[in-house]
């Protein structure tokens, strides 16, 4: 058990019989009444964000979790099979435990998983994941200027959206949490 006074960000606490992330806090010492904890928490199941206040010294439950890198291997169903770096041993994790940034997954990429004990809390996926692109309208040289978008199919299957100047075969960044073109890549 800890108390306000241990607050730090990244800390995981069991509040709501849920395991939430301190996002950001704040100790406020009015100048009538009590000193209280000003607190934004995210629920690491639902990825919801909430504001709530503690008393100054009010107990809370502390979770001690462990992050482990696992390879992400293949689909199979509505869950994907991952493989733990150092034992090899191979794990189904349910699709909703993901992001929706699973659909730029590639395999053999490297993913971190959030355990409490023996279970998964999370699965944190790189924010950036370097994909080529599979099929999309030729570009014209020169394209740069107006910023305009164009559709454009990744090798994962997935679509988004790109500069009119990127070709087929064109490597780019993605950023996984917006699903939104970030740069091309020099191969």
């Amino acid at each position: 058990m800890a108390d306000t006074s241990d607050f730090r960000n990244g800390l995981i606490i069991k509040f709501k019989n849920d395991l939430y992330n301190i996002v950001e806090f704040q100790h406020v010492k009015p100048g009538k009444g009590g000193a209280f904890v000003r607190s934004t928490l995210k629920n690491l199941r639902t990825g919801k964000v909430l504001e709530n206040t503690f008393r100054a010294g009010e107990k809370v439950e502390t979770v001690r979790v462990e992050r482990r890198k696992y390879q992400y291997l293949f689909s199979e169903g509505d869950s994907l099979v991952c493989m733990d770096n150092e034992t090899y041993d191979q794990i189904n994790i349910p699709r909703d435990l993901f992001s929706d940034g699973v659909k730029f997954l590639k395999e053999s990429e490297e993913v971190e998983i959030l355990f409490n004990g023996s279970d998964i809390i999370s699965v944190d996926i790189p924010i950036f994941i370097n994909l080529k692109v599979v099929e999309t309208e030729p570009g014209f040289k020169g394209d740069t200027a107006t910023g305009a978008l164009k559709p454009a199919k990744l090798e994962t299957g997935a679509s988004i959206s790109v500069p009119l100047f990127i070709n087929e075969g064109d490597l780019l960044k993605v950023d996984t949490r917006s699903g939104e073109y970030s740069e091309r890549v020099k191969s």
